[in-house]
């Protein structure tokens, strides 16, 4: 069975770093493009970064010189690292991975919240 495993969110003043992981099982990994989305209370849910199958990286303009994507294919994970986090970065961060014939799976999320 297919599983994305978000780990690593929690409660980070402004400022602030934070690492994400996802832990991938049941597809082959390192033959899917893996993304983290993100969702903030009442509102839709938005692209931040993504790295393909060939280890290629695109940010959102929201996260852009602040977040890092990174893939260990060897561990089947991909990774978020977030510096310089302001309050707007609060949200729900979703694990998600695209592969051959458009499958598309999504995991449960991780909440991230940044405040004094």
């Amino acid at each position: 069975q297919v599983q994305l495993v978000e780990s690593g969110g929690g409660l980070v003043q402004p400022g602030g770093s934070l690492r994400l992981s996802c832990a991938a099982s049941g597809f082959t990994f390192s033959s899917y493009a893996m993304s983290w989305y993100r969702q903030a209370p009442g509102k839709g849910r938005e692209f931040a970064a993504v790295t393909n199958a060939g280890g290629s990286t695109n940010y959102a303009d929201s996260v852009k010189g602040r977040f890092t994507i990174s893939r260990d294919n060897a561990k089947n994970t991909v990774y978020l690292q977030m510096n310089s986090l302001k309050p707007e970065d609060t949200a729900v961060y979703y694990c998600k991975a695209r592969g051959p014939w458009n499958n598309v799976y999504w995991g449960q999320g991780t909440q991230v919240t940044v405040s004094s």
